[in-house]
């Protein structure tokens, strides 16, 4: 099983990308593969999906898209190739906050998404998730969180003060600023 992989983009096709880690191409199916450039230095949240004689990888940018993948495969009638189309088309928290006014209007705009389908997500997904846990950041700010909590901070305190670091600033900056952030 696979958490994420690191490395540079060497092709992208309307389907899937290519990504090089030491000279060993993955094909890994995103949903949205012009997101990336090629060339570009990646870290590519992985989930390795098994089915009868098919294997293949669905990759993330985030962490919070991988686990909403994850949440709606769970769903009855709902696989990875509908998975992948809401989240090639809709952001995270605006699928979750969808999923949470009951809003199966919106859900059914998504390709392969109809009124049944909407119906089983909301029915299966609503008041499993946590908007208050799920702060939404970029892969910078979530290695800055990773390190935070290998230093002993909650999830809960991190959180808090994520949002308040400016992204543009490398990460040693990026972490100071988080440790004078929380020892206030």
């Amino acid at each position: 099983m696979y958490e994420y992989i690191k490395g540079s983009v060497s092709n992208i096709t309307p389907k899937y990308i290519v990504l090089d880690n030491n000279n060993i191409g993955y094909l890994v199916i995103v949903p949205n593969p012009y997101a990336l450039k090629k060339g570009s230095e990646v870290t590519i949240y992985i989930h390795q999906y098994i089915r009868d004689n098919v294997i293949e990888l669905y990759g993330f940018l985030t962490s919070e898209e991988k686990e909403l993948f994850l949440k709606l495969i769970s769903v009855s009638g709902i696989g990875p190739k509908s998975a992948l189309s809401i989240l090639a088309l809709g952001s995270v928290r605006q699928i979750y906050e969808a999923i949470e006014a009951r809003n199966d209007a919106y859900l059914r705009k998504f390709p392969g998404i109809g009124p049944k389908a909407s119906q089983q997500i909301i029915l299966d997904l609503k008041g499993k998730i946590n908007l208050e846990e799920n702060v939404l950041v970029s892969s910078k700010l979530e290695e800055v969180g990773l390190a935070l909590e290998a230093l002993g901070y909650s999830k809960k305190e991190i959180n808090k003060i994520l949002p308040k670091l400016d992204e543009s600033d490398n990460e040693g900056n990026l972490i100071k600023m988080a440790l004078k952030l929380l020892t206030k």
